[in-house]
């Protein structure tokens, strides 16, 4: 009897040091997200989790919070530095006061079309890679915004039609680049634009057909008239700790992931562009390529940008642009 006690009592321990195996072997993140469900970077995000979760063979799920449901998206970086979230996507034109590479994409033509964007994060990333570990961080993907439109309440023929329209823009360079085409530009957050509409804060907007159909510009203007120019990036992002305690098949999952995500997020963009133009026309919007006088005109003024960016950039963000300008 006293045998048949000792087994049962050792098979009791061996299922419990079993099963607290496999809790331990399973992980749960939260991620957080600015964008709606609709957006295609939000879609791409939900498919980047499913090939985490399937590669993974369950060992890591991650539960998204989309559309600022958790927290806004200007809080997302700072939420994943301190591991209040494990993951979170932000956007990186959001804090080009810390380093000037945050903006090298959101300069006026310094990368006018899909092929140069992509161009320009390769030669960006090792920067990047460094940039983020020093604040705790490791990007997993990119993926990049639609060429930028104005959004206007009249039709645009010329530069004249800007002087004086409040125009709502998103950074510091679209900031330099709206007061330069003569309109008063401010910098607001994604979740304030229908409020800023509604009090006269702004007249205007200049980004991309997929912002403009997340918060449905056609409420608040009649007029697209694209510009292409800049194809400003997103980044999914991962607290490093978190990423570092997770076992190593596990993280090959992650990175493995991200890159196709990247991969995928370009496509994407170029896919639902052409969809994109349609929604806005579908919801009465009159969409138009923007008049020559205003494409010299960004081009001047991204050249001005791209001067006082050098002065202002290290000698290794130099070096990026370099590398991006002798693979073209």
């Amino acid at each position: 009897m006293k045998v048949i006690r000792k087994t049962k009592t050792l098979l009791a321990a061996a299922a419990l040091i079993a099963s607290a195996g496999a809790a331990t072997a399973e992980t749960s993140w939260t991620m957080a997200s600015g964008y709606a469900d609709s957006n295609f970077m939000t879609q791409n995000i939900r498919k980047f989790i499913e090939d985490v979760q399937s590669s993974s063979g369950g060992a890591l799920t991650i539960s998204l919070h989309s559309n600022g449901t958790l927290m806004k998206l200007d809080a997302i970086r700072r939420a994943v530095q301190t591991d209040q979230v494990q993951i979170g996507e932000i956007r990186l034109g959001s804090y080009s006061n810390e380093d000037p590479m945050y903006n090298l994409a959101g300069l006026p033509f310094v990368a006018g079309d899909y092929d140069s964007a992509w161009k320009l994060m390769q030669a960006q990333k090792p920067y990047f890679d460094t940039l983020f570990d020093k604040i705790g961080l490791k990007v997993l993907a990119y993926q990049p915004w639609p060429g930028q439109g104005f959004y206007t309440k009249f039709p645009v023929t010329g530069l004249a039609d800007f002087k004086g329209q409040k125009l709502r823009i998103y950074s510091k360079a679209t900031q330099d680049m709206g007061n330069s085409l003569g309109f008063e530009a401010t910098i607001l957050p994604f979740a304030e634009i229908p409020q800023a509409f509604a009090t006269g804060l702004i007249d205007a907007l200049f980004t991309s057909p997929q912002t403009g159909i997340d918060i449905q510009a056609w409420d608040n203007t009649d007029y697209f008239t694209a510009a292409g120019a800049m194809y400003t990036k997103n980044a999914i992002v991962v607290n490093k700790d978190a990423f570092e305690a997770l076992p190593e098949e596990v993280k090959a999952a992650l990175v493995a992931a991200g890159e196709t995500a990247t991969k995928r997020g370009w496509d994407m963009s170029k896919e639902t562009y052409a969809k994109q133009l349609g929604i806005l026309r579908e919801n009465g919007m009159t969409v138009a390529d923007a008049p020559e006088e205003v494409i010299a005109k960004l081009k001047e003024i991204g050249l001005t940008m791209m001067a006082d960016w050098q002065a202002s950039a290290s000698p290794e963000a130099i070096a990026v642009l370099d590398a991006y300008k002798a693979g073209l």
